[in-house]
């Protein structure tokens, strides 16, 4: 007797192992840098192929002068020298399984969706790992709430009370008083960025002094991902990834600082690693990144303190 011929179990081209070239590689690096805002303003530490969970930062006192007196000797400052310590603790993948059958008759559009897609989400954990570092400066409780130290946009004086959900729209005497406080804290001029949610921004094209001669932006002056402009001197950026409060009006945070203000580490680079599943006639794709990120100049929650290098504005959503 003939046994029955089931042609769901035939032998296709579509069940033949099919492997992803190394384009995968450059392209999710491509869309990884393409995608980061806050990582590229903030200093960025190689700690690749090195052994270890925590890099240890010299954080050396500032000294000052003294004055010389005639036939005396010379005034010997002494310090006793303290660190920062950042934790490599940061383990984030992206993953897809592929099936041959997909590998086969997709488009190759469908490999660059996966590549872009996995390097925006990376690049927006990493972003959002620093904004909720940043918004804890000034003595503030990170991730857990907005920061303590921090102020509302409308004029950049009154402190931001989360219960009452106090914050206000941006506006020039905000960004102004931010500024100056950076002046007060000796922060330097130069490597300094004001980063803006999406709603800052929207305040800002509203504004006739931010649209003239105030506000330089257009295509000649971008040279990073976000960048809309300049204040006052001060590289001014867009992020979505400003993250909100957890009160009603879901507040958002816009942060003012320097470059040496927090500090990313990066262990294990974003890599893309691919691996044939042929239990499941299947490839699968994954790309990660290992790093540690840490304040490196901050104000005490008493006041500002000469280290602080990064203040926060709340503003809605």
């Amino acid at each position: 007797m003939a046994t029955a011929f089931n042609p769901s179990n035939s032998v296709t081209t579509t069940t033949s192992a099919t492997f992803i070239p190394e384009i995968w590689s450059d392209e999710i690096v491509a869309a990884y840098k393409k995608n980061l805002v806050l990582a590229n303003l903030v200093m960025k530490m190689n700690f690749k192929g090195k052994k270890g969970d925590v890099v240890h930062i010299p954080a050396p006192t500032r000294g000052s002068a003294s004055a010389k007196a005639a036939e005396t000797a010379v005034t010997l400052i002494a310090a006793t020298e303290s660190e920062v310590q950042v934790s490599i603790n940061k383990h984030y993948e992206y993953s897809r399984l592929i099936e041959d059958i997909v590998e086969a008759q997709a488009l190759n559009s469908l490999r660059n969706f996966y590549t872009s897609d996995a390097g925006y989400a990376l690049a927006k954990q990493v972003d959002t790992d620093l904004v909720q570092l940043g918004r804890s400066t000034n003595g503030g409780a990170g991730t857990n709430a907005y920061a303590t130290g921090a102020f509302i946009g409308g004029d950049g004086t009154s402190a931001y009370v989360a219960a009452s959900n106090n914050e206000s729209a941006l506006t020039d005497a905000a960004i102004r008083r931010t500024i100056q406080r950076l002046d007060d804290t000796d922060t330097p001029m130069d490597q300094r960025f004001f980063l803006i949610p999406p709603s800052s921004r929207n305040t800002l094209m509203g504004l006739a002094r931010y649209t003239e001669q105030a506000f330089v932006g257009g295509t000649n002056s971008t040279i990073r991902t976000g960048e809309i402009g300049n204040l006052y001197g001060i590289p001014v950026f867009v992020s979505s990834n400003c993250d909100t409060a957890s009160g009603t009006n879901n507040a958002r945070v816009c942060l003012m600082g320097h470059k040496d203000s927090l500090v990313l580490v990066e262990q294990v680079a974003i890599r893309s690693q691919v691996q044939y599943q042929q239990p499941y006639l299947a490839t699968l794709y994954t790309a990660d990144t290992l790093y540690g990120v840490q304040i490196l100049r901050s104000a005490a929650s008493t006041g500002a303190a000469k280290s602080a290098s990064m203040f926060a504005l709340i503003v809605p959503a």
